[in-house]
Formats: C-alpha cells, structure tokens, sequence
C-alpha cells in the first residue's frame, strides 16, 4: 500500500519520475524541520547538508559572488533543493534564504547517498533531468555573461548613503522614495547641481523588489543622436535597453537630451514601447515592449517630459534644509575619520551657526568638500571651529562686523532691563508730561522756552545726525509709544479683552499714504502757523502724534501705530535705510533650530532667551530685508536662545543697492521730506525766484507752500523723463534703462541729499541756538539768565558746515544713484543733474541767505 508522503513526493516533487519502492525507500527515511524566516538554509560553494523538500513557505536564492538573473530563482512547494549537488558530488551552487518561516522534509546527505548507492534507478532517471537543467543554465549564463559585458561600463552597484536628516523636507523626500519604490512607474528627478539626485534615483531602484536586476546611468549628453546605443538596431546589435530587461535605466543630466530623441523618449515613457533604429532603405522596424524602468534626472522642469512620467521628485536645496546641516556634517565627518583611522572630532555650535548661515550654491557636494577640507586642515584637533570653515561666508554677510560678539559689553546692555524699558518707565515716561506742560503754560517764544528750544534745536538736528549711524534707534524711546503701551496695558486692566489682530493687507496697502498725508498737513501746519516759535502749537502736534498711538493701542495688538501710521516713524524708517548699522538673524540657524518663533510671537524663557512679549512691531529679524520695519527695540535679542541676533556694522545704506524693495509711498514722502525744506525756506525762496508775493496773506502763504512742495519731486520726474527721451532719441545706443529701473526704484538715489539738506537747514538752530539751553532754562521760569555759559557757532562756521553737508550728500547721492541703477553714467546724466540743479537750489535758500 502506497503511503501518503510517497503518494505527495510523486504528485508535487520532481522525485514523482522514481519508481514506486524507491518513493516508499525515499518516504521512510524523511524528517520534519522548520527554519525560521530570514535565516540561510544553503551557502554557497559548501557541501550541501542533505536533501531538502520545500512542504511550506517562501525561499529565495542567488549567488552574492555574481549578479545577473541566471542564478536568482525563487522556490515553490516541492522544490528539491540540492539535489543536483547530491547526484553529481559538487558544492552548493547558490545561497539560498528563507523569506518567511518555512517547513520541510529533510534527507541527510550521508542517508541520501545511502539510498542513490542501493538504487541505482535514482540517478537512471534523475542524470537526463540535471543534464537538461545544466544545459539550460549554460545557455543563461553565456547570455548573463554577454548582457554583463554590454552593461557593465553603466553599472551602478549601491546607493552612496541614505537621505541624511531629519528636517520636514529630508522626511518628505524619504517618502516620495518610498512611494516610487512601491511601482515600476516612471521618475523624473530634478534640483540644482551638487543635491546627489543620481543617489536618489539609485535609492528608488535598490529599495524596490527589483533591486537585483542591473541599474546602468547615461549621460544624455553622450547618447547617439539616433538613439542606437539605447535602442538598438533593426535585425543588428541590441540595445541597452533590450540587455537591461526588468533593470532600471537612470538618464543623467536629462536637459542635454538631443532633440532628435525626445519624442522618442516621450512615446516610450506614454507606452512602454520603443523602436529599434533602422537604415532608411530598410522597412520600418517593429515596435517592442520596453520592460525596464525609467528614472531621468535634470537640473531644472521640464514640462515636455513631467506629462508622460509617474513620478516627480524636487529634491530640495541645502539652503532650505539648514536644519539637517548639523547631521550631514556630523556624516561627513565619520565617514572621512573612519577612512583615515582618526578620532573623530566636534564642531563648536559657532561653527555649526556659520555653516547654517551660507546658502551652499554647490549643496552637498560643497559641504562634503567643506568639512573634507577642514578636516585637513585640523588633523588632530579635537574641534573644529569657525575659522576652519573659512569659505562657508554668506553674501548677506559680506563687510559685516557683529558689534554683539566683538563688544560683550554692548551684548550685556542691550540683553538688560536697562533697554529700553528701564529708560523709557523711568525716564521718558515722566519727562514727557512735564514737557508738554512748559510748552503750554511758559513763555511761548522759543528763545524763552527751554521745550520748545529743546524740540526744535536739539531734537531735530541730532535726530537726522544720528540716522547713518544708528538708524531707527528713537523709536525705542519715543514718548509717543510709550503711552501708546501704557494706554493698552491700562485698557486692558479695566475691560479685558482680545486686542484686534493687524489687518495687514490693507495696512500694507494704505498705512504708507496715510502718513504720507499727515505729514503733509504737519508741513503746512508748521509754515502757516509758525510752529517752530510757538510753544503752545507744538506741544499739540506732540499730543496729536501721542493720542494716535494711543488709540490705534486701545484698539489693536502691539504697536500698530508705530508700524503702519506714525509719521515720525514714517520718516525714521526711511533715513535708517543709510544706517551703518543693522539688526539682522542668521537665517541658518532659525530655519535650523528655532521653532518656538520666540523673537516674533513671544514666549517664556527657554534657555538664554528671556521671557518677552514678541517683536512690538511683529519683524521677525531673519527675514528683514532693510531697516524700515526694525525700531532696535532689541526685543528679539532678549527672547532668542539660540544667539542668533546680530547688530551687524556694514556699508552705509548697503541694502538700496541689494535687497531694497521699492515702495511708490515712501518715495512719495521722500518727496514730501525733500519739499519740505523749501517749504521751511520760504522766504529765501520767495527772495531767489524774485517774487513779490505778501506771505501775511494766507492764500498767497498757502500756494507757495504747495509750490515748494512740489518742487523736488517736479524736478525728478523731468529728470526721468530726460532719461526716457535720451534712450528713445538714440535708438543705436547700447545702454538703455532695464524695465525693472522704474522712477520708484531711482528715486531711492536722492535720499543722502534729502538727509543732508533737511540737516542742513535745521545746523542753524543746533548751531545757533542748542547752546543757549542754560539761559533759555531761566528765562523758561521767569529768572534771569545773564551771565550763564552759551556756546554758539560764528555764522560763517554755520554756512560752511552747511556747505559742507549739502555738497557731501549730493556726491553721496551720484554714488548711490549709480550703485541702485546699475548702469553706465551717461546713461544717468539727466538725473544727476537734477541732483546739481537741486544741491545749487538748496545752497541758494540755505548757506547763500
């Protein structure tokens, strides 16, 4: 009777050709034995420890000494493993790997040979079958070894490295591999040069389930234009694609594609199919399945070939991945220590914020060369400091000295409670108020009002002195503010509530010309009216200003005034465009390490940062662009732990000429600001143009004020207009106004002049009368002041400092009128006259009175 395992070894084993005694010998000698997944079963080139009959699960074998699909197989039920080794003595072809647990019957080699001894039909009836099976694994491996021969000079064996990083952009790139490894469709990945997309499209195809057949990669800057080489000829050579069979084909450098070949990739990558080259003569060959898989690989889109493909990959610039920064470098290093047998050393957190602050044109080719290079340089030091990394120098921080690092002291300050709100609660808070009172209620001339005097000889001359060199800084003790916080603070104690959020876009919109109005009725307020020498009008414009910081505070968060609506703030940002000075982040290290935003939105302390409100004017400072929108407040610098803040000392006015925005607003207060000081010389000028016009009547005092507004801004649109007529005049000419140079953008070029010429009128008073504050002081309180110390400049000194200023600032203008334009000087000449027509104009009313 025929036992069941015999009846299953002749039914779904290649043993079922043996007669049926030796099935039964074969049945009785069989033992159970499970292996656990991924475990070697078979090693190659050792003899083989019996007979194995797969009764359940999953194998695989290969040889790892070799690549190609001859030898890889995959087992199903049945399958006799070793059993061509047993009946012909070799050692074990292949190595094979349980992919999941599996059960089997096992013979040992001893007993197996046994059983071939005793008879001799097993190898009678088994010698054909092996010979036929080595006779078809001849024929594979002779065209293995002719496909490995055509394939090898494009071989690529393993990825490099995985993707490094743990940063959203890193783990999105992780997942788009992933998902492309997950189907045979088509990938094209693209990005800028150095970013390793040859390692990404290697890391698709060796995470696939075809990561044993071949992967070859092309230049297709060195592909025939034919397109023999890739797809063979008609009833000739086959092609690449044809030897590669299921592998993968990575096209590099896809851009440098001969036209002649993109509609024949593009029908390849829509249908799967391709045609081999024929001669002309010859019939047109047919079409045949193309089974391998596509990856290309460009630096930049490419819409013709993006419609046909499965897959694109943007792989994302270093510059936006500062946050993986510190774990390349940290690869980079072992990789390199590991190959030269050194110690492998640190990198100081300065150094780290240095290289998160360079934007790496050259991505991660640069950095690996970066942190080579430095290793080199530092062998045997256990750090690696900034100075190491001596290219890793960003633009933005060209001709920069960080005053917070070469003056701790300074760093110390500006971190305390001293600024500004030690200075501004108990100082300017109650200054301010007393003040205003001696402007309303003392004598109302200025040569008897210490207020007045104060306001208008000492304020306004060192206020535009201090510009160039510390820009935006009153801001940060204004009064107005101050009680702008106050109210907000103290509105909110009596009815708590949720201050309004900003309404950006139209503050963006209109903030700008609504200063731009108050300041023009500020203008005509102060000439009609007389301001400057009378204290009681003063001392309402001051309070104007404060109501509307106070009210803009009780209805919205944070300084809204100050951002949008204040027209001394208005004026301030535009002068501490020519700062000297800057507050600025390293970009690096807040996209790498910040992500509580404490600067912006505020927070409690967190490591060396305090515990602050945020920006009252909600900058964030990595991405300022200017001064504009920076008051020094010095808020950030407080609430970063990361010590990311510079106070940076650069090129007066650097950023016209290199990250400037142009605004029409604020040139429209540029304008204004330039009028005014026609506007303040209105009697000079009404003397230089040789009118006879009586300024006690108001309508003839109102229109010639109009008219001095206008002035500075009627001369520079002539001056552009010039421009345009000289170009279009000469159509031959080779230097011409790119479009992107509007009036907005060179008006820019007149703010030295304008800077110069309102500090140039205003040098009178400072010089004149700021040193007459101690007599001024009595006289303010009735008392005599005879005899007390005055310090006063000789006419002559003031004319010349004057002078001096106007013509400093309009050479400072030509400068920068060049530096923003970007062009040769004669194509600029009408506007540079029109700087000399109005220095000249300005010298006229001014120094000439």
């Amino acid at each position: 009777m025929t036992t069941p395992n015999a009846v299953w070894l002749r039914e779904r084993t290649a043993l079922g050709v043996l007669p049926e005694k030796v099935l039964e010998a074969i049945a009785t000698v069989i033992s159970d034995q499970a292996v656990a997944a991924n475990q070697r079963l078979v090693v190659e080139n050792t003899p083989p420890a019996g007979l194995y009959i797969l009764l359940e699960g999953k194998l695989e074998g290969d040889r790892t000494n070799q690549t190609g699909s001859a030898w890889v197989i995959s087992f199903l039920t049945g399958a006799t493993i070793n059993l061509q080794e047993l009946l012909l003595g070799q050692t074990s072809q292949r190595t094979i790997v349980t992919l999941s647990e599996c059960q089997f019957w096992f013979i040992p080699a001893a007993k197996f040979q046994e059983l071939i001894d005793h008879y001799p039909e097993i190898t009678q009836a088994l010698s054909q079958q092996v010979a036929q099976e080595l006779a078809q694994l001849s024929s594979q491996l002779t065209y293995e070894q002719e496909r490995q021969t055509a394939l090898r000079p494009y071989l690529i064996n393993k990825a490099k490295r995985g993707i490094v990083g743990k940063s959203r952009y890193a783990t999105r790139l992780r997942q788009q591999i992933r998902q492309a490894d997950d189907d045979r469709k088509s990938v094209l990945i693209f990005g800028e040069p150095g970013l390793e997309k040859d390692n990404t499209a290697t890391l698709i195809h060796f995470s696939s389930s075809y990561r044993r057949e071949p992967m070859i990669k092309l230049n297709c800057s060195a592909l025939q234009t034919s397109g023999a080489d890739l797809f063979g000829r008609a009833n000739g050579k086959p092609g690449l694609l044809e030897w590669l069979g299921e592998g993968t084909l990575l096209l590099n450098n896809i851009q440098e594609l001969p036209p002649e070949l993109t509609p024949k990739l593009a029908k390849l990558l829509q249908t799967g199919t391709y045609t081999p080259v024929n001669r002309p003569e010859e019939p047109a060959a047919q079409a045949l399945n193309c089974r391998a898989r596509i990856i290309m690989i460009g630096e930049k889109h490419l819409p013709t070939l993006e419609r046909c493909v499965g897959h694109v990959i943007k792989v994302p610039p270093l510059r936006v991945r500062k946050a993986d920064i510190k774990s390349q470098v940290d690869y980079y290093i072992s990789l390199f220590c590991r190959a030269k047998g050194l110690s492998k050393p640190t990198v100081t957190p300065e150094a780290l914020r240095q290289l998160q602050s360079y934007d790496f044109p050259g991505n991660l080719r640069e950095l690996e060369n970066l942190v080579e290079r430095a290793l080199v340089q530092s062998t045997g030091a256990s750090q690696l400091t900034e100075e190491i990394f001596w290219s890793a120098q960003p633009n933005k921080q060209l001709f920069r000295v960080n005053l917070l690092n070469s003056h701790p002291g300074l760093r110390r300050f500006l971190r305390s409670e001293w600024w500004p709100d030690r200075i501004n609660y108990g100082f300017t808070l109650w200054f301010f108020p007393i003040v205003i009172g001696i402007l309303f209620f003392a004598p109302q001339q200025r040569s008897e009002n210490f207020a007045l005097n104060l306001f208008w000889a000492w304020w306004w001359p060192l206020i535009l002195l201090s510009f160039p060199f510390v820009g935006r800084l009153w801001c940060s003790v204004c009064p107005f503010m101050i009680y702008g916080e106050v109210t907000q603070k103290f509105s909110l104690w009596l009815f708590p509530r949720q201050l309004k959020r900003w309404p950006r876009e139209s503050a963006e919109k209109w903030g700008g010309w609504f200063l731009f109005g108050l300041f023009v009725l500020i203008f005509l307020w102060e000439e009609l009216w007389h301001l400057e020498n009378t204290a009681y009008l003063s001392a309402c414009l001051l309070l104007l200003i404060t109501a509307g910081a106070m009210i803009f505070s009780a209805i919205f968060e944070r300084r809204f005034w100050c951002r949008y609506l204040c027209p001394i703030g208005g004026m301030n940002g535009l002068f501490a465009k020519l700062s000297m000075i800057e507050l600025r982040a390293q970009q690096g290290t807040c996209s790498a390490e910040c992500t509580t935003y404490q600067c912006y939105k505020g927070g409690a302390q967190k490591g060396e940062g305090l515990e602050t409100g945020g920006c009252p004017v909600y900058s964030h400072p990595a991405q300022l662009e200017d001064n504009r929108d920076c008051v020094l407040c010095m808020t950030c610098l407080k609430a970063c732990p990361h010590r990311s803040v510079e106070l940076n000392l650069r090129p007066p006015g650097i950023e016209l000429w290199t990250t400037h925005v142009a605004r029409s607003y604020e040139v429209a207060l540029l304008m204004l600001l330039f009028g005014g000081v026609f506007l303040h010389r209105l009697p000079q000028l009404e003397y230089w143009l040789g009118l006879n016009l009586d300024l006690n009547q108001f309508w003839n005092h109102l229109g010639l004020s109009l008219v001095a507004l206008i002035i500075p801004a009627s001369i520079s649109l002539l001056a552009y207009g010039g421009i345009w007529l000289l170009q279009l005049g000469n159509e031959k000419l080779t230097w011409h106004i790119p479009k992107n140079r509007q009036f907005v953008e060179l008006a820019y070029g007149y703010l030295p002049l304008v800077l110069g010429a309102n500090l140039a009128h205003y040098l009178k008073l400072g010089l004149g009368e700021a040193g007459r504050i101690l007599p001024v002081t009595m006289a303010t309180f009735g008392l005599s002041g005879q005899g007390l110390f005055v310090l006063v400049a000789h006419p002559a000194v003031i004319a010349f400092l004057q002078g001096a200023t106007l013509i400093f600032s309009a050479i400072l203008t030509v400068i920068l009128t060049q530096e923003i334009a970007r062009q040769q000087v004669r194509s600029l000449i009408p506007q540079h006259l029109a700087t000399l027509v109005l220095g000249a104009s300005l010298w006229a009313i001014i120094v000439n009175q």
